[in-house]
């Protein structure tokens, strides 16, 4: 029996919409809560009380002795840029040479990067750590840095591999026609038209970071001066006991840059994505 056009598009459209409410209840509980007081939060943390809520723990949160949400801001966003710069900088050259050489060799070192982006990073961090100690780089941002950069090489490179070879290859030899090298032609005629792609992943690998909670938490430790906007839930996080008054609006303060920047460049998102599709 055949399931009609009509009745397959409105299933669809059901799934997805339960599917949709069931990824955003966790937002929903961090908003409502981050307004109540800690009697209200424990009793009843999924209803909405517009007669008692108050912006003053989102204030207290902003202003926490113990934890300054600005200086999160700036770790984090140091961070971002950081790790952005030298992974796209390091994995454009590669995957221009993994992209515009297809032998054997290195298909094997691509799929060896590739390997790397079903290696959740948590499983690694206790190998890292023994490895940043013997660089003396442990408990510091360079260490961090570094090692943030390389987990998002993996999909950077994936990406960016693709995306190169969708480009015609008459433009490396229209180029070498009027004598450029390969490091011209890749920065000046290769790289400019990767900015579609370059935009999306520099926007992923930024969500990636700004979300990162274990890696700062871990490599930097519970008691460091430097320490990332995400971290800074543990704050509010006693031996015994919990403020979740100052947890949810913590947590609200640390999501709201990241959720704002994916949803004013989504589009770019899509368009990276798309040209990456149909390019060439």
């Amino acid at each position: 029996m055949r399931t009609s056009p009509r009745l397959a598009g409105t299933a669809r459209v059901a799934f997805v919409s339960l599917l949709s409410l069931f990824m955003l209840a966790p937002m929903y509980i961090l908003v409502i809560n981050a307004f109540k007081d800690q009697q209200a939060i424990l009793t009843s943390p999924f209803t909405i009380d517009l007669g008692s809520a108050t912006t003053k723990y989102l204030a207290d949160a902003w202003s926490n002795p113990d934890f300054s949400v600005p200086y999160g801001y700036a770790v984090t966003l140091l961070l971002v840029a950081a790790v952005n710069a030298l992974s796209i900088g390091v994995c454009t050259s590669a995957a221009y040479v993994l992209a515009r050489t297809p032998t054997r060799v290195f298909r094997l070192v691509l799929m060896f990067f590739v390997a790397g982006m079903f290696v959740p990073t948590q499983v690694i961090l206790i190998p890292v750590i023994f490895v940043l100690r013997g660089l003396g780089l442990m408990g510091t941002l360079p260490g961090l840095i570094l090692f943030l950069t390389a987990t998002t090489i993996p999909f950077t490179l994936f990406v960016f591999v693709g995306f190169i070879r969708m480009l015609p290859r008459a433009l490396d030899e229209a180029a070498a026609i009027d004598g450029a090298g390969a490091q011209y032609t890749l920065w000046r005629i290769i790289f400019p038209l990767m900015r579609p792609i370059v935009a999306t992943v520099f926007i992923l690998n930024a969500l990636s970071v700004w979300n990162d909670f274990a890696s700062p938490q871990v490599i930097l430790g519970p008691g460091s001066d430097v320490y990332t906007v995400t971290t800074g839930v543990y704050a509010a996080v006693g031996a015994y006991s919990a403020d979740y008054t100052k947890v949810f609006p913590t947590l609200l303060l640390a999501v709201i840059p990241i959720l704002v920047l994916f949803v004013v460049l989504q589009r770019h998102v899509m368009s990276g994505l798309a040209a990456g599709s149909v390019k060439g």
